[in-house]
């Protein structure tokens, strides 16, 4: 049998809503959309959440609010995916790339040492769905010593008076954090819904805002959608009113919005999520890690504490004392048995867009130990138990032959 790595989720009932949305003559911006904003925040328990086209814009979208530019510090974790750091030349600002923990997660103390007068923000990543450690990363930004490095230098900076914490949670709706949702555990967090995510649009991603007093939520939603749309004054859906097709363009902004045809979707995912969703993904996670972990060739992942819940998004076992060569080999031992399986992620200094930067892996020990002995196993809704125990099978014959023979 072949095994793909992620498909998405499409039903009748995904199918039905889109069509629906076709049918309904609007399929930009609109009332799908709305709503769909409407449910992430009541899911999330946060006061404003903006749709976007991805999540990558909605990083990108808040860095220029924030007002990061040239001269400015970024610090981001070197276990990534690059669009972290992408958004962050994007502005024209450097990336500080920290080491992370064996958990894949951005290192605290890490952070700390990376912290300079020109850091303006942190963008830690929800590796594979499990939620950074936010009561340290949020203690840290707020003591005064590193309160005092922080120089301002933009109407919104001196609002905060601190260091952004801006999560990167595309791996991680649903996760939680003592006992709250992603989305409400920082200042911002963007969450992604591309096709391979636990919860799909096709393509898109939500921006949640959770700033604290004094900044007007509602008042900042509200110039979001403006900046996300050009600049425009008014949505497609407002001008389509009798009469009130005037409009202004207030900036030079950016075209990043979510159309209804793709909130369609969401619609569908988010109101089956929580119920039937996340446990489909946990009890493939647990199948997994029931068969790996009394086998000292492997490493399962900690994707629940007491303190924290994964969404188990992405499956990230490791096999130990093994080369990235022979992690390569198996993997190509797997593809022949007709899995599909994948890396997350390849660390950022060793991209060649951020080696030519200057960035080096040896900087980075544990990401890229991490990076050598990762393997993603397939987790999607519609992986059966009896397709979860071949891939299980045919990790374990992988391993015995590709190690056994450079041994």
């Amino acid at each position: 049998m072949y095994i793909p790595f992620s498909p998405p989720r499409i039903d009748d009932r995904t199918i039905e809503e889109v069509t629906a949305a076709l049918r309904s003559g609007w399929i930009t911006t609109g009332p799908r959309t709305k709503k769909l904003e409407k449910m992430i925040a009541d899911y999330c328990h946060v006061p404003q959440v903006l749709c976007v086209s991805s999540a990558s814009a909605g990083l990108e979208l808040m860095l220029h609010w924030f007002g990061v530019k040239e001269g400015d510090e970024v610090i981001v974790p070197a276990y990534t995916y690059c669009a972290t750091a992408n958004v962050v030349v994007h502005c024209g600002a450097t990336p500080v790339m920290v080491d992370v923990n064996d958990d894949f997660l951005i290192n605290v103390e890490n952070i700390r040492k990376a912290i300079t007068p020109r850091t303006k923000v942190v963008i830690p990543v929800d590796i594979a769905g499990y939620p950074c450690d936010y009561e340290l990363i949020n203690a840290l930004v707020a003591e005064p010593e590193v309160r005092a490095l922080f120089q301002p230098q933009t109407p919104e900076q001196h609002q905060l008076g601190r260091i952004l914490v801006l999560s990167d949670a595309a791996h991680s709706i649903g996760a939680q954090y003592h006992g709250r949702k992603t989305g409400s555990l920082t200042d911002v967090s963007v969450f992604s819904f591309h096709a391979v995510k636990n919860l799909t649009t096709a393509e898109g991603g939500a921006i949640c805002l959770n700033l604290p007093a004094p900044f007007d939520l509602e008042a900042l939603y509200k110039y979001l959608c403006t900046k996300s749309l050009h600049g425009q004054s008014k949505d497609a859906l407002a001008k389509t009113q009798i009469g009130n097709w005037r409009y202004d363009v207030l900036e030079a902004g950016y075209k990043c919005n979510m159309t209804d045809v793709l909130a369609a979707i969401g619609l569908v995912e988010m109101e089956r999520y929580e119920e039937d969703m996340l446990p489909r993904r946990k009890a493939i996670f647990n199948a997994y890690t029931e068969a790996f972990k009394d086998d000292e060739r492997f490493q399962v992942p900690e994707y629940e504490t007491a303190q924290r819940v994964s969404s188990y998004h992405v499956y990230p076992l490791r096999i130990k004392n093994i080369t990235e060569v022979q992690r390569d080999a198996i993997m190509q031992a797997i593809f022949k048995r007709e899995v599909s399986v994948n890396v997350h992620f390849i660390p950022l200094p060793m991209l060649t867009c951020y080696k030519n930067m200057g960035y080096k892996i040896e900087d980075y020990p544990v990401a890229y130990d991490n990076y050598s002995r990762e393997i993603s196993l397939p987790v999607y809704y519609n992986l059966t138990d009896e397709q979860v125990a071949f891939v299980i099978d045919a990790v374990k014959a992988a391993v015995e032959v590709e190690v056994k023979t450079e041994n």
